[in-house]
This record gives C-alpha cells, sequence and structure tokens, in this order.
C-alpha cells in the first residue's frame, strides 16, 4: 500500500512530526510498516507465549492458544477452520532451535541478525554471554514488560552481520535522540531506583556477549545509555494473538441469528474465564523499532491509531477521523481510560514515561483548569503511574 504521510522537522524542541501527503479519509489504513528491529519480551516468551522468533506471529492454534490461558486442555473451540496458524509452514533453527512461522522469517532472521545471536549447542547453557545478559535483564525487568535487551542485541548483530554497516547505523540514528539528562531520566524509568549499578552490570555483560570494534562507541558508557534511551524512547509495544484473530473471524461469520448469539455469548465467557486465570497478559507481546511510527507525536485526542491486525510485527496505522492533506497525523501514548483524566493527571503520565508536556487542542482549551487531580482520580491514581514506557499495546 502507498504511504499517505511524510515525516517534517517540526522544530527542535518538538523534533520530527508526521503529515499527510493526501486527504485521508476516516477508517483507511495510512501506512503499513515493518519495523527495523524487533524483539519478543524475555517473561512473555519464558512463559510459553509462543511467537515466530523473526515477526512475532502468534504459533499456537486459537484452541491451544485459549487452553493455555485458561489452563483447560479440554476445552474445543467451535469453527477450528476460523483459526489462521498454518502449523505445516513452521520451521526451526536447525542449530539452536528457535521457531519461526515460515521459511521466509527463518530466512530474513538469518540474514539480518541469527548468525551472530544463534545459541547453538549452549541455548540453555546458563554460562553463556547472551543467556548470562538475558538472565539479568530479567531480573531487573519484571511483567508487565515494556521493553527488552534483545532489542539491543539485534540492532548489534545487524550492524556486525550487514555488508553496508554504515546504512544501518544512519538507520538508527534518525530514531528521536534525547539528552544526556533525559537518557538518565528514561533509563531510570526502564531499571528504577538501583539503576546506575545495573546499567553498568548491562553494560558488562552486553559488552561480553557482543562486542565489536566498528561499534565501540555502543559500549562505552555513555554510548550504552543512548542506546538504552533510544530503545525506551521509540519502542513500540507489538501485540499478537491467534485467540484475537480466531475472534475477529467468528465476528465475520454469517450466522443465522440463534447461533450469531450462541456464539457471541461463549466467546464473551471465553474472555472472563480467561481474565481470571492469566489477567491482563492475553497476548504474545514484545516491542519493535519503526522509522515512520515513531515519528508520530502525541494528542490526547488522537486522528490516527496503531493495530497488529496481521498477527505479525506489521504495524498498521489507521486514520480515526478525516485528516487533511498537510495536516499532522497524532496517536495517543495513552490508553482510553488515561485518555479521559484530568489534563494535569495526563500530563503528569506524559512527563514521567515520554519526558515532555502536551500542549494538543485538548490540553489548551483545559489550560485554566486547576491543577489537581479530582478525588476519584486519586484513587486511580497508583494504577497508572508506571504508565507503559511505550505506547499503549494496541488490542490486536
Amino acid at each position: 500500500a502507498a504511504v499517505a504521510a511524510e515525516a517534517r522537522f517540526i522544530s527542535s524542541a518538538k523534533g520530527k512530526g508526521l503529515f499527510a501527503t493526501k486527504n485521508i479519509r476516516k477508517g483507511e489504513i495510512v501506512f503499513v510498516e515493518r519495523p527495523v528491529v524487533s524483539s519478543q519480551f524475555l517473561w512473555n516468551a519464558l512463559y510459553n507465549y509462543r511467537a515466530c522468533d523473526h515477526c512475532l506471529r502468534a504459533l499456537e492454534t486459537a484452541e491451544e492458544n485459549a487452553q493455555r490461558l485458561l489452563g483447560k486442555s479440554s476445552l474445543v473451540l467451535p469453527h477450528p477452520e476460523q483459526c489462521s496458524i498454518r502449523k505445516d509452514l513452521h520451521q526451526q533453527c536447525p542449530r539452536c532451535q528457535v521457531t519461526y512461522c515460515s521459511a521466509e522469517c527463518k530466512q530474513a532472521a538469518l540474514e539480518q541478525y541469527h548468525q551472530v545471536l544463534c545459541l547453538g549447542p549452549s541455548r540453555d547453557d546458563p554460562t553463556h554471554p547472551l543467556n548470562k545478559l538475558q538472565e539479568a535483564w530479567r531480573n531487573m525487568h519484571y511483567p508487565p514488560e515494556t521493553s527488552s535487551i534483545m532489542l539491543m542485541a539485534r540492532m548489534v548483530a545487524t550492524v556486525k552481520q550487514a555488508k553496508d554497516k554504515e546504512w544501518w547505523i544512519k538507520a538508527f540514528s534518525q530514531f528521536c535522540n534525547k539528552t544526556a539528562n533525559e537518557e538518565e531520566e528514561i533509563v531510570h524509568k526502564l531499571l528504577g531506583d538501583k539503576f546506575k549499578g545495573q546499567l553498568e552490570l548491562l553494560r558488562l555483560l552486553f559488552t561480553e556477549a557482543l562486542y565489536d570494534e566498528y561499534l565501540s562507541r555502543w559500549f562505552t558508557p555513555e554510548g550504552f545509555r543512548s542506546l538504552f534511551a533510544l530503545v525506551g524512547t521509540n519502542g513500540q509495544g507489538i501485540g499478537t494473538s491467534s485467540l484475537s484473530q480466531w475472534v475477529h473471524a467468528c465476528d465475520a461469520l454469517d450466522l443465522p441469528m440463534l447461533q450469531r448469539e450462541e456464539l457471541d455469548a461463549f466467546i464473551d465467557q471465553l474472555y472472563k474465564d480467561i481474565e481470571k486465570e492469566s489477567g491482563e497478559f492475553l497476548n504474545c507481546e514484545g516491542s519493535g523499532l519503526y522509522v515512520l511510527q515513531s515519528c508520530c507525536n502525541h494528542s490526547c485526542i488522537p486522528n490516527a491509531e496503531t493495530s497488529f491486525p496481521e498477527n505479525n510485527f506489521l504495524l498498521h496505522l489507521t486514520a480515526l477521523e478525516d485528516i487533511e492533506a498537510g495536516e499532522e497525523i497524532c496517536i495517543s501514548y495513552l490508553d482510553c481510560c488515561q485518555r479521559e483524566r484530568s489534563r494535569h493527571s495526563r500530563n503528569k503520565i506524559l512527563r514521567e514515561n515520554y519526558l515532555f508536556t502536551c500542549s494538543c487542542p485538548k490540553c489548551l482549551a483545559q489550560a485554566d483548569d486547576a491543577d489537581v487531580t479530582s478525588d476519584e482520580e486519586e484513587e486511580g491514581e497508583g494504577e497508572t503511574d508506571d504508565a507503559e514506557l511505550e505506547d499503549e499495546m494496541t488490542d490486536v
């Protein structure tokens, strides 16, 4: 699909923004984008959320997915033909056995970064430098996860493997960079109060596992912190689920009214039961770096939203309103509940997680509102304090 938007520099304070290059209708897809690099979260993978090691496509059938989330192996889903998972296409790396959804993904991973990161027979060896790095990360960054050290590892491996190393370094350098003070804040947000010692430990393990002369700057304390902040600032959450794919397919079925009601009731109950068993962790989750999407600025009244309807890392940006040529395209970094809160509360979350104060039309219109959070907001305050450091995990 043709891209109906382009990135433009706005100002040194605001950086880049994304602007419509033609009139876009509400509901239209502005663009579909693949990440320059992506990676599944480490706890997510450890807890058997099985995803393609390259594109994050969910690998379980919808029925297996539901059985695992329910803790009930006897569950049978109706309309199994609506499940899009093709197990006959799945392939493994012959050396380390990580699984891919297709021969294409296996090949793409091998060509971009997997030669460097393949653990071969050391996959379960806790003393292997890459395993030590991943274990250290898991011990610092518990669910709900917002980032992964393996995203940075794949960046290094990509440059290491590349024939044209400068091209990739340039590709990574177009992501938003922060000042040293802002980088400190982002690292602090990702690693918590003990972060100075933790960051140094991660850097040493990262160096042991991946050091490369050509990228020596990335391994210095400053360079590593910048890399860390780049991923923290620009990483976009990715969520995939074969169950939600199946649900969408079932929603589209043309059924007699009684059957439709039965199916809807079954699905509603299924989600209620899963929530009791697995809480909010329904998806295979990871994050990726997207060149165009990362240029989208925030608005509390966004005119576009991101989603992953193809059950893999392909990001769809869809217009929520009619957008005119030349108009800025904005997404919201806050979830629906956070967007409904007072200007003061919204900006508290944005300041803590994204280091800026919002001046969208909604915030400007509410500029004279008192800078206090209302009582009912106070009660909900604790819940959003550690709002995702990444764009809201998009429902798939």
